[in-house]
């Protein structure tokens, strides 16, 4: 798996994740969701440099300008909920790429810790021999995007897998590394420590889907 690590160099994404982690900030839900639109419009930049683009001429109002375009097609596959604000950043720079959700969730059948993955709504386009877009803001045991990997996989096959996530664990980049094909590409915005006994992730910031949209039953 091919991982690139965004905030290594420090820009302005660094300042719109440490927002996100606030616990002051992050509880105006309007400011939340715009700072994680913000962190995938900085994320889409960063993955389009690897892209493929055609050479074009542009008429102009005093004539003609050799220069490139994107020659990808390119579609946008967000894990509800929280990944929707996440999304809409990449939407922003990726303006006509076609668009599917999918659910996931964590299922505790025995109302404790153990919990499996269930994968039970899917919208998307056909994605054959196109660039598709994984966007999902935690990466914490990565189970989920396996999960929602595995069910998009058995239908199609896309020309390159980029899977975008704001916050990853080690425990997380491992298991996506001993699940998913070496060709994918993970784009992370940042790395934290680890995951606690709850498998959530440490620091963190909270339930992402809660603080952008709400508590939910």
């Amino acid at each position: 798996m091919h991982i690139h690590y965004i905030s290594e160099n420090n820009s302005i994404l660094n300042h719109f994740l440490s927002q996100i982690r606030d616990v002051t900030i992050q509880k105006d839900s309007m400011r939340f969701r715009k700072n994680i639109e913000r962190i995938g419009e900085v994320m889409a930049y960063e993955l389009s440099k690897i892209l493929t683009y055609k050479e074009i001429d542009v008429q102009t109002p005093l004539g003609i300008k050799k220069t490139t375009a994107l020659e990808d097609n390119v579609v946008l596959c967000s894990i509800l909920r929280a990944g929707l604000a996440l999304h809409t950043g990449f939407m922003n720079f990726f303006d006509d790429a076609e668009n599917g959700f999918v659910s996931a969730m964590r299922f505790h059948p025995n109302n404790d810790d153990y919990f499996e993955i269930k994968v039970e709504y899917q919208a998307a386009p056909s994605f054959e021999n196109k660039n598709l877009i994984l966007i999902d803001p935690m990466l914490a045991t990565g189970q989920s995007l396996v999960a929602v990997f595995q069910k998009l996989m058995s239908e199609e096959t896309p020309k390159e897998i980029h899977i975008a996530v704001v916050i990853a664990t080690p425990e997380g980049i491992e298991y996506l590394e001993n699940n998913l094909p070496d060709n994918c590409h993970l784009w992370v915005a940042a790395l934290d420590e680890g995951l606690n006994a709850k498998n959530y992730i440490v620091p963190g910031l909270g339930d992402a889907g809660d603080l952008a949209y709400g508590s939910k039953l």
